[in-house]
């Protein structure tokens, strides 16, 4: 009990089917601009579990304070479920609601291999090469607007069953899912996974973060489903964000789930707990340089899976969560369309810097493309990540040649098609990735032996 009392676990969240197109407009109106680099208004999703279940209950005696205090609240939307055949229209959907109230989306991404380390919320994709295809239709409903991505709970923090190539696999697929997210929705916030602040030293998460590519990302997030306090929390991200500037790695940030936070602390699972209460309203306003935002990133009243399934939407455990607690500012606006004369509050920046790395060459100025290669070495091995920029036009399909230096062997290879493990290797796109728009980069990656490192690569069209 003493291991499950120093972690959290995450719910397998059920994404609800048939998610409304209807824009509404019931997020937290945030008053004056963040201390962070995000600012606006969060997005209330109108098909979330508790405002169903509000709906369809409107005489339980619960119903009010639920519906006061959590229902009438932004929370994120979770992807749980291996579709990759849907994934794209169902994310498009939610989008395009959170862009036509013109707020911001939270959406919690949570779909990597050996997910939970086989627990509670045991699942995800079969592989890590169709994780990447997931993640890869994920980023084309993103859309352009500013978005907030909470990427794989608990795949850093909790590695206790991964031998050394898992994860030294694992963090190059969140760090090849960091960069296709960004390379398909430059004004996409992602945030990789930090635990919390009762459970891996500050040094240590840092360590992690920066193996799976936190500098491709824009920060970290913590507290998802735990109930540390706000101020510990701010504290153990300063301290992360210390260390990881210490690395050469600046300019990051962190987002902290306050959705269960109120309350004690103590036993890690709110099933059973009544002593348990909502933390801080969700908002951009933080007031704290530090920290993007306060989110709700696991939705009030749902199951960590003790007494009832790991999940699903419970009133009993909402109403002890928001019975007591404050009511919400009354500077929230109500919870219907907003004006369509509202100023956007998402407009992305005219000045956004690049999300990839440039490649090593400028692109061709004709129909062609270039390549560059980023090496990740450690002992006996690495992987490579590698980015393709069409030229000023858009091309359809690409070969990627790489060189490879004497003694290395190419082991997997994911978003392409390799011919060859060794010495000069050919690699082809796939049928998602083939066409490029002019000026754009799309990713592709492999592992191998040996020494990757002086590895060079071109590209044709």
């Amino acid at each position: 009990m003493a291991i499950l009392s120093a972690r959290r676990r995450s719910a397998a969240i059920r994404v609800p089917a048939g998610a409304g197109l209807a824009a509404a407009g019931g997020g937290f109106a945030v008053g004056g601009a963040s201390a962070g680099t995000v600012s606006g208004s969060l997005y209330r999703d109108p098909s979330s579990a508790v405002v169903r279940w509000v709906a369809a209950n409107p005489g339980d005696s619960r119903a009010a304070v639920i519906r006061d205090k959590i229902a009438s609240q932004p929370q994120a939307r979770w992807y749980a479920n291996f579709n990759p055949s849907t994934i794209q229209s169902e994310v498009s959907a939610f989008i395009g609601a959170a862009n036509s109230a013109q707020q911001i989306p939270v959406l919690s991404v949570y779909e990597i291999t050996n997910r939970d380390c086989g627990g509670a919320s045991a699942g995800g994709a079969p592989d890590l090469n169709q994780y990447q295809t997931w993640v890869s239709n994920f980023a084309r409903g993103l859309g352009n607007q500013t978005v907030l991505i909470i990427l794989e709970t608990d795949s850093l923090a909790l590695q206790t069953c991964l031998s050394t190539s898992e994860l030294n696999a694992r963090n190059q697929a969140l760090s090849t899912a960091t960069q296709t997210i960004k390379s398909a929705n430059p004004n996409a916030k992602v945030y990789l996974d930090g635990g919390h602040s009762t459970w891996n030293s500050a040094n240590d998460t840092a360590n992690r973060l920066r193996a799976a590519g936190v500098q491709y990302a824009d920060g970290f997030f913590t507290n998802v489903s735990n109930f540390n306090p706000t101020s510990s929390e701010a504290n153990f991200g300063r301290a992360v964000i210390s260390a990881l500037n210490g690395m050469g790695i600046s300019g990051k940030r962190q987002v902290i789930d306050t959705s269960r936070n109120g309350g004690a602390a103590g036993d890690w699972c709110a099933d059973d707990n009544t002593d348990r209460r909502i933390g801080q309203y969700p908002t951009t306003n933080t007031g704290d340089a530090n920290i993007d935002a306060y989110l709700w990133v696991k939705p009030p009243g749902e199951a960590d899976g003790c007494r009832y399934t790991a999940g699903s939407f419970q009133p009993d455990l909402a109403f002890s969560l928001a019975n007591g607690a404050p009511n919400p500012p009354t500077t929230a606006p109500p919870t219907t369309n907003p004006p369509t004369t509202a100023p956007p509050t998402t407009a992305p920046p005219t000045t956004a810097p690049p999300t990839t790395a440039p490649p090593t060459t400028p692109p061709p100025a004709g129909n062609g493309c270039s390549a560059s290669v980023a090496i990740n070495q450690w002992n006996g091995g690495f992987t490579a990540s590698v980015n393709v920029t069409a030229g000023s036009a858009a091309i359809n399909g690409w070969t990627v040649t790489v060189a490879l230096p004497g003694g290395a062997a190419i082991t997997g290879t994911w978003n392409a098609q390799a011919s060859g493990t060794s010495g000069t290797v050919r690699f082809t796109n796939v049928g998602y990735n083939g066409q490029v728009g002019a000026g754009q980069t799309t990713n592709f990656g492999f592992q191998g032996t040996g020494t990757g490192q002086g590895a060079t690569a071109t590209c044709a069209a």
